[in-house]
């Protein structure tokens, strides 16, 4: 069982404790701001986070991956909730927390059955150009998204001079940590280093900066109990069925997306092969646990998954780790977390960002096909300004497709001659398919051709 979890050939315990706990810090304030982005307590997310991670880290198809809550499965329940309050205007939250909780368990049931199915291997059709833009779409979200903290919470306006530049600063000191330390020493990730010496420094000196529990809203706290475990009450339950089941769907799909083209991604970084049917059924056993137990369910998240794997980590223990120190934050240091400066965090995701942004594609481009390059630029462009990164794949893939169809409909040629027999020979060269019969039908002469034709 020990060998299921831990490898010595691959790491050692100490990179993946280490790692995890990196991995749990950066997790908790992007937990958080999922949880606003639909409207429900932070708690949500964070348990989501906890739920989530240790399930699909125990039974997922990837060792290493993180899987939590995330920002395009909370833009699924933006669209739900409009629906519920048309549909009954009277609603509560405490109401309609219950629909949401029944739309991650139904739409983890649809990823296991997409598991069952064994359709996660056809992930691996998703083209390199698709692969590309996903990525770098992404890498551009993950630092955007970091500029929020820079404006005064809920508003747009930029923080004060003093505060906004100590944070300027501290975000840079931390950048620099985690650039600088592997230059020393690569016993501990720099990444967890950068994030405690600036920590330290800030409480130890009480500089006045933006802290995690500067980013939450009045009265809110992280501070919890045990994940508690809810049956969904849903007053009509079958109506409610109905209402919950297309959001559901988007769910799996989208859910889907991102795990399969993370495990990919973390595929080619490090040279090795997830499961990508085993890692459907382990997330959808995942949501199906996070809606069980409070959660808002989630997907895999790759900028903390490449943190995961650029921390050196390979195994499930850092992923087992990361789950159970939310919890721990949760139950014991939400006073602590809540003390963690935002400039820690926000330049160890800016790292995150710079990583994952694949700067190979700016150098290859001149020596890519034209449509490969469309393909790119698009999904990147459709990842930024969607935030929906399942339509941009799917967008992607299906330019692709058409790309690659018309190449090979082009590339068809038919020799033609006329044997001793007086029987007219076409011999046709290339892939004849639907894209294809267009340039096909031209290659014959019908009128001049002989009453025998023969097509080889």
């Amino acid at each position: 069982m020990m060998n299921y979890f831990f490898n010595a050939r691959a790491s050692d315990l100490r990179t993946e404790v280490l790692s995890g706990i990196t991995v749990a810090l950066a997790l908790v304030p992007s937990s958080i701001a999922f949880s606003m982005i639909a409207g429900f307590s932070p708690l949500v997310g964070l348990y989501s986070s906890f739920v989530m991670g240790i399930v699909a880290a125990i039974f997922g198809g990837r060792p290493a991956m993180i899987t939590a809550s995330a920002g395009a499965i909370a833009v699924i329940f933006v669209g739900l909730i409009d629906e519920l309050k048309q549909t009954y205007p009277e609603i509560t939250g405490d109401e309609i927390i219950q629909y949401v909780f029944l739309t991650v368990i139904v739409g983890g049931v649809l990823q296991i059955v997409f598991g069952l199915l064994r359709l996660g291997k056809y992930m691996r059709l998703v083209p390199a150009p698709v692969l590309f833009g996903f990525l770098n779409g992404l890498a551009i979200i993950i630092f955007t998204s970091q500029l929020t903290h820079f404006y005064e919470t809920d508003s747009d306006e930029l923080l004060a001079s003093h505060p906004l530049m100590m944070l300027i600063g501290f975000t840079i000191i931390t950048m620099l940590l985690i650039w600088g330390f592997p230059k020393i020493t690569k016993v501990v990730p720099s990444s967890l280093v950068a994030v405690i010496v600036v920590s330290l420094v800030v409480i130890g000196f009480s500089i006045d900066t933006k802290t995690v529990g500067d980013t939450l809203k009045e009265g809110q706290s992280i501070q919890g109990t045990l994940p508690p475990l809810t049956i969904p009450n849903i007053p009509d339950f079958w109506a409610g069925l109905i209402i919950v089941l297309p959001y559901a769907g988007i769910l799996a799909v989208v859910g889907l997306l991102e795990s399969l083209l993370t495990l990919n991604i973390i595929d080619q970084k490090t040279n090795s092969r997830g499961n990508s049917n085993r890692e459907c059924l382990g997330l959808g056993a995942a949501n199906v646990a996070s809606g069980f137990f409070s959660g808002m369910g989630g997907c895999g998240v790759l900028g903390q998954s490449l943190l995961n794997i650029n921390n050196g980590a390979r195994n499930r223990i850092s992923a087992i780790i990361a789950a159970l120190l939310i919890l721990i934050f949760i139950l014991f240091g939400a006073k602590l977390v809540e003390l963690l400066p935002m400039a820690a965090l926000i330049g160890l995701m800016f790292m995150v960002a710079i990583d994952t942004f694949e700067w190979a594609s700016l150098k290859i481009y001149k020596k890519m096909p034209t449509s490969d390059v469309i393909v790119m630029v698009l999904v990147t462009l459709i990842t930024v300004f969607t935030h929906n990164l399942a339509v941009a794949v799917l967008i992607g893939i299906l330019i692709a497709a058409l790309a690659f169809a018309w190449e090979n409909a082009i590339k068809i040629r038919v020799k033609g001659r006329i044997d001793l027999e007086g029987v007219k020979q076409y011999q046709v060269i290339g892939p004849l398919f639907f894209a294809s019969v267009g340039n096909f039908e031209e290659k014959f002469d019908v009128e001049k051709d002989p009453a025998q034709v023969v097509i080889s």
